[in-house]
């Protein structure tokens, strides 16, 4: 099955085309830009030059699948709005993906020894977008604590975490993903009973071709939607309201 995956969540814009023929290795086809602005722009022409290259046409798929947030309030609409027009015209299925599980995959791709992963997408307004991820049997990331909204402060211990925590005291090897600790160095510090961050790649950006492996295990889950609800997840409902100090 040959599958298309988009993700506009963040200041990255990605696109990825797997092409899976029986009883060969998929090929992954890949294009990304990181712009501050200016998504709508890329995506379209990255969709088109995939299809392009791998000689497929949109009927040729499978499934679209999208970064489904949390995210940038304008890019988690684009994505959403492109997949489902596309998804209706080819009469395609769509799945969605969460945008902190796709960091975590390739945090924990870049980091072989690594069992699990903090992931803190910077969410503006000194806040974070978050979640912890063990890894899987399969090598997937799967969540240990529910995704939510952090708040930030100078004081790594001020931090205001989700469901009580930021990083959870299970031992393991963990690592810190996501271009939240580049927007506030103090979370590099953060510690939990026994744990401590290995590595950061405070870098790092969400990217459509971690999208994929993940929309693959929805699809065996059969975590499968129709076009129309391909809708996006915001976790934070007032984007004009400043947090109270």
């Amino acid at each position: 099955m040959h599958m298309l995956a988009l993700d506009t969540s963040t200041e990255a814009c990605s696109a990825a085309l797997g092409v899976l023929h029986p009883g060969k290795p998929e090929q992954v086809f890949t294009r990304f830009a990181e712009s501050p602005r200016g998504h709508a722009e890329l995506i379209l022409p990255m969709i088109d030059s995939l299809l392009e290259e791998a000689g497929l046409r949109l009927q040729d798929l499978s499934a679209i699948a999208f970064a489904r947030g949390p995210g940038s309030f304008t890019g988690l609409r684009l994505a959403a709005a492109v997949t489902q027009g596309l998804a209706f015209g080819a009469g395609l299925p769509v799945l969605a993906v969460s945008t902190l599980r796709a960091s975590a995959l390739q945090a924990l791709q870049r980091a072989p020894r690594a069992t699990h992963v903090l992931v803190c997408n910077d969410a503006r307004m000194g806040e974070v977008y978050t979640a912890a991820f063990a890894r899987g049997d399969n090598g997937l990331p799967e969540g240990i604590t529910p995704e939510g909204i952090a708040g930030s402060s100078p004081a790594a211990e001020a931090v205001r975490p989700p469901s009580e925590v930021v990083l959870p005291p299970v031992p393991g090897v963990w690592v810190g993903a996501g271009h939240g600790f580049r927007a506030y160095p103090q979370l590099c510090e953060l510690r939990a009973a026994l744990v401590t961050l290995d590595e950061i790649f405070a870098e790092m950006l969400p990217q459509a071709r971690e999208v994929l492996p993940l929309a693959r295990a929805e699809w065996a889950a059969g975590r499968i939607l129709k076009p129309a609800e391909a809708q996006p997840v915001y976790l934070r409902d007032d984007v004009a309201k400043v947090p109270q100090a």
